[in-house]
C-alpha cells in the first residue's frame, strides 16, 4: 500500500461551496474535510450549539445564580496545562463579570510535582485553608474522576461543582453538579469541547439565567464573548477536535486577537513570542503561544500563567510573559536532553533487535523531568509512529513511584488501552486518566517492566499493520497559478487543527539547490513540474529537522505559506515528506 494518498473530496460539494462564494481552492479543501453544504460555512456565534443541550448546564447555571445572589465564596480549582489555565481565567473573569464586587472568587492550581492531577484530597485540604474558606469548589478541566476529592470536600463542609471534558471512570464523583459533554446520558452533539469550552458554555447559561431573573437586560448584560480569545487558545493548545462548534469558538477568539482587543496577557504572549497578533492563526496558538503558557505548569507553577491571563496591566503582563518565555527556553533544553537519551536507548534496543517487533514504546530514566515527559512521548510517537509512554520519578510518599504521560496514534484509544491493562492486572496502575490520544498514569517503579510487557501485549492486540504504517494524507496538487502569497494568506486565515487538518499539497519538483541551515534543516530551491511550468520561477523550500539531500526531481508533500521579509511577501514551501516510490 502506498503510504501517500489524497484526501477524497466530492466534486459536486466542492462546486456547490464555490458557487456560494467560497474560493475554489478552499471549496475543495472544505469538501475534503466533511463540509457538506454552504450552510455550514458560517462561523457566526449565533450558530453555536445551545447550552440547553449540554447535560446539567442549565440546572448548574441556576445553582450558580443562587450562589451569586447569596454572595457565597467560590474557589476555582484548575488543571496545570494550557486548557486548565485558560479555563480558570475564563471562570474567574466570567464569574466576576456576573457577580457583585464583594463576592469572594479565588482560584487554586495544584502543583503537578507534589499534588498530582485533579481534585485530590490533598488539594481539597489546601482549598479549605484559603481565606475566606470557600463554600463551593468549581473544578475546571478536571474533577470527573475525583471521587475521593469530592468526598473529602463534603467532609470539610464544601460542595463541588465539576466542569470537565475528560472521559469518566466507572463511577462519577458525588458532586452537587457535573457539566461534562462526555458524561453518561449527555447528548450534546459536540463531544470535543475542551475544558475551557465547557466553562464558557456554563457562563453563557449563567448569564441567561441571571437575565431571566432580571439582573441584566440584553443591552446591559456583561460581554462574555470578550473571553473568546482565552477559549480559542485553550481549545487549540489542548488539541481538541475542531468540529464546527469548536471552529466557531476558535474563529471568534482569533477575530478578537487580530483586532487587537484581546486580554493583556495574550497580547503579551504574542509579543514575547515575536508573533504579530494582527495575523494570528491557529498555528500561532498551538506552537508559539500555548507552549509558553504550558511551560509554567511543566517546570514551575501554573499560578504564574493564570496570573498573566488575569492581568489587565500591560506592563505587568509583559513582565510575566517574558518570564514564561524564559521558562519555555529552559524547557526546550531539558526536553532536548531527554529526547537524546531516549533515542540513544531506543537505538541500542534497535541494534539488539528488541524494537523490531514492538508496537509500543515505554521508557523511564531516573534523571528525567516530570513536567516534560508528555512532550518527549509526543516526539517519540511522531518519530516511530508507535504509541509512546514516557515516565519520570514521581513525588510519592516513598519516592518509589513513576509518573508517565502517553501519546497515541489514530485508531488506538490510549485511555481504553490503559483501562484494559488495569483490568487484566488490578493494582498495577495506581491511577490513570485521559483521552484517546493522550493520557497520564502513575505506577510503582518496581512494576515498570511488568507494565511495559502488558501494555505491549494490549498494543499488539489492538494495532494492526495498517495503523502502524506511517500514512501521508494530502490534498493533491496545486495549480501553478496558486503558488502565490495571496493563497498563502488565504490558507493562514482559516481555522485548521485536529480533525480539520491544515492543508498539505503534493506534487513533483525540480530541485536546483540544496543546503543545510544550522546543520539540521534542509533548505531548497525548487520549481514545480507540470503543465505550464517550463518557465516558472523557483521557490524556496524548507524541511525542518531533515538533513538528507533529495534527488534532482522529487515528489514532495508540502504546506504553502507566505513568508514576509523586509516588507516583501514571498511563497515558501514547508516540506513534510518525500515520496520515494
Amino acid at each position: 500500500m502506498n503510504p501517500f494518498s489524497q484526501r477524497p473530496a466530492s466534486e459536486r460539494t466542492s462546486a456547490w461551496l464555490a458557487q456560494s462564494g467560497l474560493h475554489p481552492l478552499l471549496a475543495r479543501l472544505f469538501a475534503a474535510r466533511g463540509v457538506q453544504s454552504p450552510d455550514e460555512l458560517s462561523l457566526d456565534l449565533k450558530k453555536l450549539l445551545s447550552p440547553a443541550d449540554l447535560k446539567n448546564c442549565l440546572s448548574t447555571a441556576s445553582l450558580l445564580a443562587d450562589i451569586l445572589e447569596r454572595k457565597e465564596s467560590m474557589l476555582v480549582v484548575a488543571d496545570y496545562d494550557c486548557d486548565g489555565a485558560t479555563a480558570c481565567a475564563v471562570a474567574v473573569r466570567g464569574l466576576k463579570m456576573l457577580s457583585e464586587p464583594e463576592t469572594p472568587i479565588q482560584f487554586l492550581v495544584p502543583n503537578r510535582f507534589t499534588m498530582g492531577y485533579g481534585l485530590t484530597p490533598e488539594v481539597v485540604e489546601l482549598a479549605a485553608q484559603q481565606n475566606p474558606k470557600p463554600k463551593y469548589l468549581i473544578t475546571v478541566d478536571n474533577g470527573i474522576a475525583s471521587e475521593a476529592g469530592v468526598k473529602r470536600a463534603r467532609e470539610l463542609g464544601m460542595e463541588v461543582i465539576v466542569t470537565d471534558h475528560h472521559l469518566p471512570g466507572d463511577r462519577l464523583p458525588k458532586a452537587c453538579a457535573i457539566v461534562n459533554p462526555n458524561q453518561p446520558g449527555c447528548h450534546f452533539p459536540s463531544k470535543a469541547l475542551a475544558g475551557v469550552g465547557v466553562m464558557f458554555y456554563l457562563l453563557v447559561a449563567l448569564r441567561a439565567e441571571l437575565r431571566k431573573r432580571g439582573k441584566f437586560t440584553n443591552e446591559t448584560q456583561p460581554k462574555i464573548e470578550h473571553l473568546l480569545d482565552l477559549v480559542a487558545l485553550g481549545t487549540v493548545a489542548d488539541v481538541a477536535q475542531l468540529d464546527r462548534n469548536n471552529r466557531i469558538l476558535v474563529f471568534n477568539g482569533l477575530k478578537r486577537i487580530r483586532a487587537g482587543i484581546c486580554q493583556a496577557g495574550i497580547g503579551a504572549l504574542f509579543q514575547a513570542a515575536g508573533r504579530d497578533p494582527r495575523s494570528a492563526n491557529t498555528f500561532d496558538l498551538g506552537f508559539a503561544i500555548g507552549p509558553r503558557l504550558n511551560a509554567a505548569g511543566r517546570l514551575a507553577d501554573m499560578t504564574l500563567g493564570i496570573r498573566l491571563l488575569l492581568s489587565d496591566n500591560t506592563d505587568q503582563a509583559l513582565e510575566l510573559a517574558q518570564e514564561l518565555d524564559r521558562i519555555n527556553r529552559e524547557r526546550r533544553v531539558i526536553e532536548s536532553g531527554m529526547q537524546e537519551a531516549a533515542l540513544a536507548h531506543l537505538a541500542e534496543d534497535q541494534l539488539a533487535g528488541v524494537m523490531t517487533d514492538r508496537t509500543s514504546i515505554c521508557l523511564w530514566n531516573p534523571g528525567w523531568h516530570q513536567g516534560v515527559v508528555g512532550i518527549v512521548a509526543s516526539r517519540l510517537k511522531e518519530r516511530f509512529n508507535r504509541p509512546a509512554i514516557v515516565f519520570a520519578p514521581g513525588e510519592g510518599a516513598t519516592g518509589e513511584e513513576l509518573r508517565g504521560s502517553g501519546r497515541s496514534l489514530a485508531g488506538f484509544h490510549l485511555r481504553d488501552a490503559l483501562d484494559l491493562v488495569s483490568k487484566r492486572e488490578p493494582g498495577l496502575i495506581l491511577k490513570f486518566g485521559g483521552h484517546a490520544m493522550a493520557a497520564g498514569l502513575t505506577i510503582r517503579k518496581v512494576d515498570f517492566d511488568r507494565f511495559d510487557t502488558l501494555f505491549q501485549q494490549v498494543a499488539s492486540e489492538l494495532l494492526n499493520d495498517e495503523l502502524l504504517e506511517r500514512r501521508h494524507i494530502h490534498d493533491g496538487p496545486l495549480a501553478l497559478s496558486e503558488f502565490t502569497p495571496e493563497i498563502g494568506d488565504l490558507l493562514a486565515e482559516e481555522i485548521w487543527g485536529q480533525g480539520f487538518p491544515q492543508p498539505i499539497f503534493y506534487g513533483q519538483f525540480e530541485i536546483s539547490q540544496q543546503s543545510l541551515m544550522k546543520d539540521k534543516h534542509l533548505r531548497l530551491q525548487l520549481r514545480p513540474l507540470g503543465e505550464g511550468s517550463l518557465n516558472s520561477k523557483p521557490f524556496t523550500g524548507v524541511w525542518f529537522n531533515h538533513t538528507q539531500t533529495l534527488p534532482e526531481t522529487a515528489k514532495l508533500a508540502y504546506r504553502l505559506v507566505t513568508d514576509r521579509y523586509q516588507g516583501r511577501a514571498r511563497v515558501q514551501l514547508m516540506i513534510e515528506a518525500h515520496d520515494e516510490s
